[in-house]
């Protein structure tokens, strides 16, 4: 047996309508960043990222030179 709560609502299924009038509202919520903070936040991104792919790299030739060097 389960007990209701007040105030909470009683589940009917899936809502096509009410989930995306659900959906909007949350969207109205949201603070997207404007042009200028985008780019820069892309531009750190695609930094690091390519900073992390050059030092993964470099490791890998590292080891494979150890491993020629080893058998």
């Amino acid at each position: 047996m389960s007990k209701s709560t007040e105030g909470e609502k009683p589940s009917r299924g899936f809502n096509l309508t009410e989930f995306f009038r659900e959906t909007k509202e949350e969207l109205n919520k949201v603070v997207w960043p404007d042009r200028q903070r985008l780019i820069g936040e892309s531009a750190a991104v695609i930094l690091i990222v390519s900073l992390s792919a050059a030092v993964i790299y470099l490791v890998d030739e590292l080891f494979r030179w150890l491993a020629t060097l080893i058998f």
